[in-house]
């Protein structure tokens, strides 16, 4: 399948029309690709060792969910992360293409894969953007299971460096019905709290979140950005595995950027 074609199918499911005006998704770099066959490195983030991984594999496309470019540049300088970047893309030929807060609300994105890898049954967007789509997920865990257990299987199947929560209640309470959301979630603990869900797990929440939160009854999960949304980007491999391309492969490369001190 040629890059054109990977393009136009992937925006049929993920129109890059449908995420958010300070977002840009699409192409980051486009260094003239499209009529090759598709060589795909798929990662979270288009860092500078990803583009190196990328050179080594011989990949012709980068297909990241962060977007490389969120504001307009003011400079493009060798040495700087950026600028180095694009004069590897441009000199090997490697295209850039980012799908963010469209990729977040469709079947099969950040949440959707998060409510799959939990279980979650009867499974509604927290937020509807429009029909069958929007942020975030809500479902329900059947049969319930204790605080405790969940938190177990979140670390077991995420493997977050480190899981931050904060019960109203205790370890043993059943939990029934759970809200997800990957990445920088806690904009969006309000409207968890209209879907009845007992707890949230998303990401990046800060300290009166927290206690937000738990004064409104909600208990908060924080397993971190990258173990939120990085199970998507595995979920997409597959997905472009079924595509019959010539070659794709999850990134080795991709970084957490954070490392704790116990």
């Amino acid at each position: 399948m040629k890059i054109a074609d990977l393009i136009t199918w992937f925006e049929e499911w993920a129109n890059p029309a449908w995420s958010e005006s300070w977002d840009n998704c699409g192409w980051q770099i486009q260094p003239g690709i499209l009529e090759q066959k598709a060589r795909v490195l798929v990662c979270l983030t288009p860092t500078l060792a990803v583009i190196k991984e990328a050179i080594a594999l011989k990949a012709n496309l980068v297909f990241a969910h962060h977007p490389l470019i969120f504001h307009p540049l003011k400079s493009i300088q060798v040495g700087e992360p950026v600028g180095e970047i694009l004069k590897l893309a441009f000199t090997h030929n490697i295209g850039i293409y980012s799908a963010h807060t469209n990729f977040d609300q469709v079947g099969d994105g950040t949440a959707d894969v998060l409510s799959k890898i939990l279980d979650l049954k009867e499974v509604l967007p927290i937020v509807p953007t429009q029909l069958g789509l929007g942020y975030g997920r809500v479902g329900k865990l059947d049969p319930a299971i204790k605080l405790e257990e969940l938190l177990k299987i979140i670390q077991a199947k995420l493997k977050p460096p480190r899981l931050i929560f904060s019960p109203h209640g205790n370890l043993g309470e059943e939990i029934w019905r759970v809200a997800v959301l990957g990445g920088s979630g806690a904009g969006f603990i309000s409207a968890v709290v209209k879907t009845k869900a007992q707890v949230y797990l998303t990401a990046d929440c800060k300290f009166h979140q927290f206690q937000e939160s738990r004064d409104q009854g909600l208990i908060l999960i924080d397993a971190g950005h990258y173990a939120t949304e990085r199970p998507a980007c595995d979920y997409l491999v597959k997905k472009l595995e079924s595509l019959n391309l010539e070659w794709v492969k999850l990134s080795d490369e991709d970084e957490d950027f954070r490392q704790f001190w116990n």
